[in-house]
């Protein structure tokens, strides 16, 4: 067994656990956020607070699911918000599965179809520092994803 295989059989279920505390701490700060009207969804009404007052987002979430994973516009509009949460120092995130995020945030239309759940930010809700604890735990998780040069770390929601 090679060095390489010793480390990355002890470092499994400690990813596994990182990866699971940070899910449910994205959980737990986007229904937080919801409650106190904190949270802006959709890529095009993101790029609009992101573009006015950046200095008040602290967190952003990308979603994608795997079809959307073709859609070059999205990405796109992807590849320029991670530019501009990096050159902002905004904590960002990715998600996997969009129809989890919308039962979460209970986003959607009046027939039932989840909006636009692509982009999320979260936003202080006034001048004070917002302190949430699931907001500190998903800073410390980015911040040591940063340190191993995964600059957008995925985040799995739980169930």
């Amino acid at each position: 067994m090679t060095l390489e295989e010793v480390r990355c059989q002890d470092t499994v279920p400690e990813s596994t656990a990182r990866m699971q505390g940070a899910g449910k701490a994205l959980h737990e700060l986007l229904l937080s956020a919801q409650r106190q009207g904190c949270l802006t969804a959709g890529v095009y009404e993101s790029a609009k607070v992101l573009n006015i007052d950046p200095d008040n987002v602290t967190f952003c979430v990308l979603a994608a699911d795997e079809e959307d994973e073709g859609d070059i516009a999205l990405q796109i509009h992807f590849t320029l918000i991670q530019a501009f949460c990096c050159e902002n120092d905004i904590d960002i995130v990715r998600v996997g599965d969009v129809q989890r995020l919308a039962a979460i945030v209970g986003a959607g239309d009046e027939a039932g179809a989840p909006g636009d759940l692509h982009c999320i930010l979260i936003s202080n809700p006034n001048e004070d520092s917002w302190k949430d604890p699931a907001l500190e735990k998903l800073s410390l998780f980015c911040e040591e994803s940063r340190s191993v040069n995964d600059w957008v770390p995925s985040i799995t929601l739980p169930e």
